[in-house]
C-alpha cells in the first residue's frame, strides 16, 4: 500500500474512532493554554490540570501571574516534573508577555518560540488551538506512532512533522494531532503493545516492523 493510501485510510478510521477533539487541557483563555502546554512536557496532562486550578485562580492572566513569586508558583506546580525550571520560566514569561506585549500571547510561532520555556512543539500547540492555524505538532504518541505505521522512519520530531505534513491534507492537521494522541493513549502503547491486535498497527505496521517490535519484548 502507497503511503498516501494508507494515510488516507488512518485518517478515515481516526475521524471514525474521534469525530470529537477537546483539547486536553484545561483552560479559560489563550495564556492558561500556553502555561498548560508548557507544564505538560515530562507529565501527563491529567497532572496538569490537577494543578492548574490553584495556579490560575492565583495568575488568572499574564499580569497577575507576573506578580507572583517564582517560589509559590514552584509550590503549586510542586507535582509536575521539572517543577523549578518550570516555575522560573512561567514567571519570565509572563513578565515579557506584560512587558512586550501588553499581556497577550504572541500569534506567530517566532513570538511564542521566542518566550522562556516554549519549544517548537508547544508554540505549534497554541497555534493550533488558540489560533487555528494549521500546526502539527510532535509528542511522543506521534513519533511513535507515525514509525509503527510506517509514515516516516523515526529519525527525529523534526523529520516526523515533515513527513506527516507532506501525506495529510493541511486542513486536517489540528484536528489528527489529536486524534493521534487520543488513539495512541487507547490502543497503542509504548510498551507489550500487540501490533497484530492494533486496529491500525495491524494492517499499517510492517512485518519487519512488527517482528522488530515483537522480538524485543
Amino acid at each position: 500500500m502507497k503511503r498516501s493510501e494508507k494515510a488516507a485510510k488512518i485518517l478515515q478510521m481516526l475521524e471514525e474512532f474521534y469525530p470529537e477533539t477537546p483539547p486536553p487541557l484545561d483552560h479559560d483563555n489563550s495564556f492558561q493554554l500556553l502555561i498548560a502546554v508548557l507544564m505538560s512536557a515530562q507529565t501527563t496532562d491529567k497532572k496538569v490540570n490537577q494543578v492548574t486550578p490553584e495556579l490560575f485562580r492565583h495568575g488568572p492572566d499574564a499580569t497577575r501571574m507576573a506578580t507572583l513569586e517564582v517560589s509559590h508558583i514552584q509550590e503549586m506546580i510542586r507535582e509536575v516534573g521539572l517543577a523549578p525550571t518550570k516555575a522560573k520560566n512561567i514567571s519570565k514569561l509572563s513578565k515579557i508577555l506584560v512587558e512586550s506585549y501588553e499581556g497577550e500571547i504572541p500569534d506567530t510561532f517566532e513570538g511564542l518560540e521566542s518566550l522562556p520555556g516554549v519549544g517548537h512543539k508547544t508554540a505549534g500547540v497554541v497555534m493550533a488551538q488558540a489560533f487555528g492555524v494549521p500546526a502539527f505538532p510532535i509528542d511522543t504518541h506521534i513519533h511513535r506512532l507515525a514509525a509503527r505505521w510506517g509514515l516516516s522512519n523515526g529519525t527525529n520530531v523534526v523529520k516526523t512533522e515533515k513527513d506527516l505534513k507532506a501525506i495529510f491534507p493541511k486542513e486536517s492537521w489540528n484536528k489528527l494531532h489529536l486524534q493521534i494522541i487520543f488513539f495512541g493513549r487507547e490502543y497503542c502503547p509504548a510498551r507489550n503493545h500487540d501490533l497484530t491486535q492494533c486496529p491500525i498497527c495491524s494492517w499499517a505496521a510492517t512485518k519487519k516492523r512488527i517482528k522488530q517490535e515483537m522480538g524485543s519484548r
